[in-house]
């Protein structure tokens, strides 16, 4: 199993589950981060940092969330959604966003 980034996180994408990743396995788009299932080791040590609570074990996934485990292989192997190895500031309207639900239709994919 992996551990995926879900809908919370859109819109905020917060960084600091990124500074304890061993793997660095998240990738970052214009306002959402992925986690790539091929490198997660499934430690989750990124779990606890993540300040929206917007990662799940794929095991834990809620029902309502689980098409973000294909959102997640599929954006991880974009060649535009780079690697992010360290920790860097939130969007500029992330307070705003932070507990608005439903943001699927926000993602932005390239």
């Amino acid at each position: 199993m992996t551990f995926v980034v879900t809908d919370a996180c859109i819109q905020c994408r917060y960084t600091d589950c990124v500074e304890v990743c061993p793997m660095s396995c998240f990738h970052e788009g214009p306002n959402f981060l992925v986690i790539d299932p091929d490198e997660c080791i499934d430690c989750s040590m990124c779990v606890p940092e993540c300040p929206v609570g917007a990662i799940y074990s794929e095991e834990n996934l809620p029902e309502d969330q689980r098409h973000f485990v294909a959102i997640n292989a599929e954006l991880a192997r974009k060649t535009e959604w780079k690697r992010l190895t360290h920790a860097k500031g939130p969007l500029p309207e992330h307070e705003a966003w932070a507990r608005v639900q439903g943001k699927l239709d926000k993602l932005i994919r390239d």
